[in-house]
């Protein structure tokens, strides 16, 4: 069960179980996952296929070491014709890719096993406060746009001071053809409900531009 079931040359009839149990087993796998990640019914759709087409095409270059290479440099330029995923959307696509390998190699069972193992354990750890803290979940990104005539450093000090209990620097860059600045800081409010108040004071230094109040997660760190 838990061996390969291809003999030395691999059977039409070997493929087609492989194939089945494959299709079957990414589908499930998707299905599962699209409880645990917000992202597109194609991706979904594309992950459920992602275990059949590396199986197959592990299976063709299986002791071809040429074809190895050629596929390899194939996959390379498929993922540089990518656009960036999220971490959650990365880390599906390499599970199915990895149990791909596992199908691939004949090795059914264990290609269902990581398939249906660590799409439940992915739900189990999304839907509990594992890694969830208080203390982060406060924190917020704050953006300020400014004028490129307003000297910026300690202008805002004094309304830092007075509704934020945690200010951090995290980075200032140029916009708009380098008319104005961006400032971006990590804060943490005093009390949230005085959030449209503090917006407020900042807009009676910056001359009424754009200030933008984010949660601080890995999605909104760049500047």
């Amino acid at each position: 069960m838990f061996e390969s079931f291809y003999s030395s040359s691999v059977t039409p009839a070997q493929f087609f179980l492989m194939a089945g149990v494959t299709l079957l087993a990414g589908v499930a796998y998707a299905w599962v996952m699209s409880y645990c990640i917000r992202s597109t019914k194609r991706f979904f759709l594309v992950v459920s296929l992602i275990p059949f087409v590396v199986a197959a095409v592990i299976t063709f270059v299986n002791g071809n070491i040429g074809a190895g290479v050629a596929v390899g440099g194939a996959f390379g330029l498929i993922r540089f014709r990518s656009a960036p995923g999220s971490a959650d959307e990365i880390a599906a696509i390499l599970v199915a890719m990895g149990a791909g390998i596992a199908f691939g190699m004949g090795c059914l069972a264990y290609g269902v096993i990581i398939l249906v193992c660590l799409a439940v354990i992915y739900l189990l750890l999304s839907r509990t406060p594992l890694f969830e803290h208080a203390s982060r979940e406060e924190e917020q990104l704050l953006r300020i746009t400014i004028p490129e005539s307003l000297e910026y450093n300690g202008t805002f000090d004094g309304i830092f001071a007075r509704y934020l209990s945690k200010v951090e620097k995290a980075g200032a860059k140029t916009t708009g053809m380098g008319s104005m600045f961006r400032l971006s800081y990590k804060i943490r409010m005093k009390d949230a409900a005085e959030e449209k108040a503090f917006i407020d004071a900042l807009r009676t230094k910056n001359g009424n531009l754009e200030i933008a109040i984010l949660p601080y997660t890995e999605q909104v760190k760049e500047l």
